[in-house]
Parts: structure tokens; C-alpha cells; sequence
């Protein structure tokens, strides 16, 4: 009987993926004539895994501003709590699920007096669980062994501030904020995983009776959450959201200037990676016997060093309607942009978005949606997650009905590492082998095989093979005989 060894090799990582999206509805009263801009952000408050599914709860904020009969600017805010599943197959309350939230799209309708605002919220969603790999190690057989790369994910989070305070012209009321994050850097220091960025805080205010003004802020942030696994060198991967904002505007007519502070609280996720080698076997024979090896196919994945560019673009922009020499530009406003990187072309590719506000001849205002494509050259290799921020943006018309952008775009691409092992990981007896019982033999071996190659054509230890043939150089040539000599016993 084939006596074989085997350990276990056991961690946690990400054992699958799945994705979901819902839509939130809120509705707004009467007093509603003509909506200009609308903005909805959301917020996670809890996911948990079950059976075949995964359930999350969140909120989400509705900012709108719109022009009233007596086309006076004004502004509406609503919370809107929720909750939604996703379909897992592979989910169970075991598992820990990591949900990422993103505001795919947000539609307007009039319905009598009332307007309803819809958000359609997509859910990325990764599941964590234990992992197992049970290997080969040794016993009655001659082994190829081999060290294979394991990795272990290390999950953590916490929470954040940040704040900023800054003097402007006069402005008699905030109408509009929105927050994008910019996440420039993830790195692990001892028990520390520390992310830091920019959140692009962006304010349209009500400058006098009837005219529009935006602001951008660039605030800086640093979250340092603890994790024992953290250490320097180790990669590593996180996500940052602005969970609460406060803003205050501190007005003085008199010198016609106003100090505006934000408050900022920021929920941060992160997941450390530990990269460890187990000594497995890749390959085995038996010298006395047939025997049938069996694979597992063991996947793992983590993160590359992060590429940080920043590119100005310019171009013209689409718009969602039509404008003539008539308007006046008054704010551009919710700056955004979706990206996708091609490894094959090397090139990230995407649309930059804000919405344009404008006042017409007649005094009234309207909200028009303006669009960026970009395409640009990134020196990256493989596959890649690309996150970017718009900055900065301005529109002006140099030929009537055409609209010039102009944007800075902060861009970080994250490669994505992800390797496959395939150790031994049982081996089964088979029929025993019939062995030559005589003095001498001659074996012509293929040419380019190595000692593994041929020690396991010759069922012999590469020791043994060596031994007898130490003149034998590798990989063999084409010609190259070996001798086996075998002890006759009288």
C-alpha cells in the first residue's frame, strides 16, 4: 500500500463576485416649475450575506434645484432610505460581503403638481470568505516540488475627517454641494492601512437675485485604519466615501465677502494582502508502481502599485439641448467622469459630465447636460480599475450653438493581480510496474528533456540517474544515450 502526505493550507480571500441594482424613487411637492439640476448621493449602512443572496440597506440624499413660477432660484433636499438584494449563488451567512455603491443614473418626471426624482443605484459587490487548499507534500513516491504563492486578504475599516474653510465674493445661499473622491494613494504602514486622496467638493451658490456661482474645492484627506496584518511593503486595496457633509456660510454684507467651512466624514474600507509560499509538489512517480496524481486549480488575487497621471483635456462638448449667443453661462456644476481602460490598446477611454446652468433673454433659467469625451495613451500593463476626477471645468461658446470644455482630470489606475496555482494534491496506485531484469539497458531520450523529464521516463530518482550517468549534461541533446546499469544479485 502507497503511503502519501499531505498539509492544508488555509486563509481568506475573495471567493466570489456579484452585482445588483434598485432604484429609489422621492417625490417633491408642487412649488417645483422648473427643475434645473438634480444630484443624488448614496450611502451604505449595512450589507449581510445569506442564502443564494446578498441584502444591503443604504440612504440616499436628493439635492434639487429648480426655478419657481415666479422664476425665483430655489433649492429642495430629501433622505430616502432603502434596502435591495443581489443574487449570489455561491452566498452563505459565512461569507463577508463588500458592497460598493455608484449612482448610475438619476431621471425627472412630472406627474400633476408633484415631481418625482429616480435614482437607479448598481451594487459592485465582493464576497470574502475562509479558504482551503489541501497539497501533497511527500511519502512513498519520488516528488517534484515546488514553492507556490498563496495570499491571504486581511479586511479592515473605519472612519474619517476632513474639513476646509475658505473666503469668497458675497453669496446669499448654498443651493447645491456634491462630493467626489479621488483615492491617490493606499499603502500599509506597521498595524496601519493609510489612504489618502482629494474630495472634490463642489458648490453652486445663489450670487444676488438671479445669478449662479460655482465653486471647487480640493480637500485632502488621510485615513489610518487599523489592521494587524498591515505592514510596509505588503499591497494593498480601499475605497473611500463621504458619509456626511456640513456646511456653514458666514456672510458679511458690509464687505461684500462670506466665509464658507465644510465638515466632512468619510467611511473607509480596506483590504491588506499577505503574500505567503507553501511547498506543495508539482509533479511525481512511483519507482515501483503506476500512479494516478490528481490537481486542485487554486486561484488568488490582490493588487499592483498604483499609476497616478494627471491630463488636461479640451474639445467639444455635447449638450443635452440646444444654445444660441442669446444664453449666458452662468455655473458649471456636478462634474463627474466614467472610464474604462483597453490593456490592448493601452488607452483609457471615457466621458467627462457636468451640468451646464444658463440664463436666457427672458430671465429664466434651464439646466443642460454636457459631456467630454476623452481617449488617452496610459503606459499600464494588463487589466486595470480606473477611477477619475474632473476638475476644474470650464465652458465657453466661440461659435454660437457650440460649447468648448476644458478639464483637468486627476486619473489613478490600479492593475489587478491575479495568478493561478496548481499544486498535487492526492496521488493514486495504480497497476505495479514491470521491471527489466536485465544487466544493462540503453535509452535514447527526447532531446531537450531535463533530469525531471527523464528520471521520471526512467522510474529512477534523479539522484540515482545522475549517478549513473554523471557525464550526461541538460537539457540533452539530440543524440545523448543513457546507460542503466542494474546489480545482478547470484
Amino acid at each position: 500500500m502507497m503511503n502519501t502526505q499531505t498539509e492544508t493550507f488555509r486563509g481568506y480571500g475573495k471567493v466570489g463576485e456579484a452585482s445588483g441594482q434598485t432604484a429609489v424613487e422621492c417625490r417633491f411637492g408642487g412649488e417645483v416649475e422648473t427643475v434645473l439640476t438634480v444630484h443624488a448621493s448614496a450611502v451604505l449602512l449595512n450589507a449581510e450575506a445569506a442564502n443564494g443572496e446578498v441584502r444591503y440597506t443604504g440612504r440616499v440624499h436628493f439635492s434639487i434645484v429648480y426655478e419657481s413660477g415666479e422664476k425665483k432660484l430655489c433649492r429642495a433636499e430629501k433622505g430616502v432610505e432603502f434596502s435591495a438584494k443581489a443574487v449570489a449563488e455561491l452566498c452563505s451567512p459565512a461569507l463577508t460581503p463588500r458592497v460598493k455603491l455608484q449612482t448610475e443614473n438619476v431621471s425627472v418626471r412630472r406627474e400633476g403638481a408633484s415631481v418625482y426624482l429616480t435614482a437607479l443605484l448598481g451594487a459592485d459587490i465582493s464576497l470574502y470568505g475562509e479558504t482551503a487548499l489541501e497539497y501533497l507534500t511527500g511519502g512513498d513516491l519520488v516528488c517534484k516540488r515546488e514553492s507556490f504563492p498563496v495570499v491571504t486578504a486581511h479586511l479592515c475599516g473605519g472612519a474619517a475627517e476632513a474639513d476646509d474653510e475658505f473666503e469668497t465674493d458675497f453669496v446669499g445661499d448654498i443651493l447645491l454641494h456634491a462630493e467626489e473622491v479621488s483615492l491617490s494613494d493606499v499603502h500599509c504602514e506597521t498595524g496601519l492601512l493609510v489612504l489618502e486622496g482629494e474630495v472634490n467638493l463642489g458648490i453652486l451658490a445663489l450670487k444676488g437675485e438671479n445669478a449662479l456661482v460655482s465653486f471647487e474645492r480640493l480637500v485632502p484627506f488621510r485615513a489610518e485604519i487599523p489592521c494587524e496584518a498591515a505592514e510596509a511593503g505588503r499591497s494593498a486595496e480601499g475605497q473611500v466615501c463621504v458619509s456626511d457633509v456640513v456646511l456653514h456660510a458666514d456672510a458679511d454684507e458690509e464687505q461684500g465677502k462670506c466665509t464658507i467651512s465644510a465638515e466632512l466624514t468619510l467611511t473607509a474600507e480596506g483590504c491588506v494582502y499577505e503574500e505567503t509560499q507553501i511547498d506543495g509538489v508539482s509533479d511525481a512517480f512511483s519507482e515501483t508502481c503506476e500512479v494516478s496524481l490528481q490537481s486542485a486549480c487554486a486561484q488568488f488575487s490582490g493588487v499592483g502599485e498604483a499609476i497616478r497621471l494627471t491630463e488636461r483635456i479640451s474639445g467639444k462638448a455635447a449638450l443635452s439641448s440646444a444654445v444660441d449667443f442669446s444664453d449666458v453661462f452662468q455655473a458649471v456644476t456636478l462634474q463627474r467622469a466614467e472610464a474604462n481602460f483597453l490593456p490592448e490598446e493601452k488607452r483609457l477611454e471615457g466621458v467627462a459630465m457636468a451640468t451646464l446652468l444658463l440664463l436666457g433673454t427672458d430671465g429664466s433659467h434651464r439646466g443642460v447636460e454636457l459631456s467630454l469625451p476623452f481617449s488617452l495613451p496610459v503606459q499600464a500593463e494588463g487589466e486595470c480599475t480606473a477611477a477619475v476626477l474632473p476638475c476644474g471645468m470650464s465652458v465657453r461658446q466661440r461659435q454660437e450653438g457650440e460649447a468648448e470644455a476644458e478639464a483637468t482630470l486627476k486619473i489613478v489606475l490600479v492593475p489587478k493581480k491575479q495568478w493561478t496555482v496548481t499544486p498535487v494534491t492526492a496521488a493514486e496506485e495504480g497497476a505495479p510496474l514491470v521491471l527489466d531484469d536485465c544487466a544493462v539497458s540503453v535509452y535514447i531520450p527526447r532531446a531537450g528533456d531535463g533530469l525531471w523529464e527523464l528520471s521520471k521516463s526512467l522510474k529512477k530518482s534523479p539522484e540515482a540517474v545522475s549517478a549513473g550517468n554523471p557525464e550526461i549534461e541538460f537539457p540533452i541533446k539530440k543524440g545523448q544515450r543513457v546507460i542503466i546499469y542494474r546489480k545482478k544479485e547470484l
